[in-house]
């Protein structure tokens, strides 16, 4: 391929997205990513495209009750890559859709080798290009030089926020003495996940470990950078209160004990990893204790004893732009309209979510070469609730990183039954995507 129509930075979920609803269209794609180069991020172990980092999971693939679920169905029927390989790649997570991380790396990069539209180049870019329609899909890590020339471009600070990254523990390791197979409520197939139990004596001793334990120290140009809610390192929200982690990620409710047959005081769950069942993810668990005091921790976890890690957990830096004052409702830079921004760079936070934005910029990108308009999706929609978040919904001065949810969507109008409400929101989105689609 010589020349090309649209030039993507970045082969995470949302470059890799809209490379191929661009050639799908039948245009042609250069498709830039520095992993393979000799360059690489402080998260990333491999150079496959569509590599994931912080967790398996794309969380619920409920599309009747659930905003990240209807999401999943919306993508689905745009033909989504992302969605396809994630349903090729499954591993049991009761109700949530899971994926062997390996595998599904995998088939996304040789579908997208495969197309004849598309050409990847293994280079590192360090400024935006001056012309030619271009993508920036380089997620929440993206290269210091790149990101200088994205400030430069914006005239405006990126803002930034930690990302944590859960450990990995080899199955055979895990005492299934003390341990036991069951997803809470007994929900999905009622065994998807792996439990070990703590009793209040052991919670609260590993709690305090929590507190204690030797942490990553931060560089100066750090210090001030915010979490995000979504992703916070365990030891954090350990610090908010005793209690804290009994409601959050290890919470005990609807998981029975074999053993004593009732609720533990506390539970740590973990999720299936890859397809052979051989890795699992302690759910909830990012953290930035040193990995020394990981191993010392965590092997303190009863059935954990004896734990073996495929990986530890990490912390890294990242960063998004201030969407709502920067770019159109199609992702344009308003300042320099010949460039798209897709993915996590934008604000939306979550694997789905950002491939979701690269999904809708693939399509605003080939919409415009075929010299037509296309009218963003509704607000209605999973897809149109998120877009508009980004690009203007939210209050720019305190933009922050989001997931798709039904509090992004038009309100209901009229009175409901709170039991009701979510499936109204799913049905009236089908109707909406139905008649952008036909449009």
């Amino acid at each position: 391929m010589s020349t090309y129509d649209v030039h993507i930075i970045g082969g995470g979920l949302a470059g890799s997205e809209a490379a191929w609803q661009l050639a799908e269209a039948g245009w042609q794609v250069r498709l830039s990513e520095m992993r393979g180069s000799g360059e690489t991020t402080p998260a990333h172990q491999t150079d496959g495209l569509a590599e994931l980092v912080c967790s398996n999971s794309f969380r619920s693939d409920d599309a009747e009750s659930n905003a990240v679920g209807l999401l999943h169905a919306e993508m689905r029927s745009l033909g989504s890559l992302i969605m396809r390989e994630g349903g090729v790649h499954k591993v049991p997570a009761g109700s949530a859709l899971a994926v062997d991380r390996d595998g599904f790396s995998a088939g996304v990069t040789a579908a997208l080798t495969a197309h004849p539209n598309i050409m990847i180049v293994r280079e590192k870019i360090d400024t935006l290009p001056a012309e030619g329609l271009t993508i920036v899909a380089t997620g929440p890590l993206t290269a210091p030089g790149l990101a200088a020339s994205i400030g430069g471009a914006t005239g405006s600070d990126a803002l930034a926020f930690f990302d944590a990254i859960a450990p990995i523990v080899y199955r055979d390791s895990i005492d299934f003495d003390v341990a036991w197979f069951q997803s809470r409520w007994n929900k999905g197939d009622g065994k998807d996940y792996i439990n070990c139990p703590l009793d209040k004596d052991q919670y609260l001793a590993f709690h305090a470990g929590l507190l204690d334990g030797e942490k990553t120290e931060f560089r100066e140009w750090e210090k001030d950078t915010p979490y995000f809610e979504g992703c916070m390192p365990i030891e954090v929200m350990a610090a908010r209160g005793v209690d804290t982690l009994r409601y959050g990620p290890m919470k005990p409710v609807g998981l029975d004990d074999p053993r004593t047959g009732r609720w533990p005081y506390a539970v740590v769950q973990l999720r299936q990893d890859n397809a052979t069942a051989t890795l699992w993810n302690i759910v909830g668990f990012q953290t930035k204790l040193k990995h020394a005091e990981q191993v010392r921790l965590f092997r303190t976890i009863p059935g954990l004893e004896n734990a073996e890690f495929a990986r530890l957990g990490g912390l890294h830096r990242n960063t998004f732009v201030r969407s709502p004052d920067l770019l159109d409702p199609t992702l344009r830079l308003k300042a320099h309209p010949n460039i798209r921004f897709a993915g996590q760079i934008t604000g939306c936070e979550g694997y789905v979510e950002s491939a979701a934005i690269g999904l809708l910029a693939g399509r605003f990108a080939a919409a415009e070469l075929a010299g037509r308009a296309l009218a963003p999706p509704p607000p209605a929609t999973a897809l149109g609730a998120l877009l508009g978040h980004i690009t203007g919904a939210a209050e720019a001065e305190t933009y922050q990183p989001m997931n798709v949810n039904f509090g992004l969507f038009p309100p209901i109008e009229g009175r409901t039954k709170k039991a009701d409400r979510k499936k109204l929101y799913t049905s009236r989105a089908r109707e909406a995507l139905a008649g952008w689609i036909a449009r």
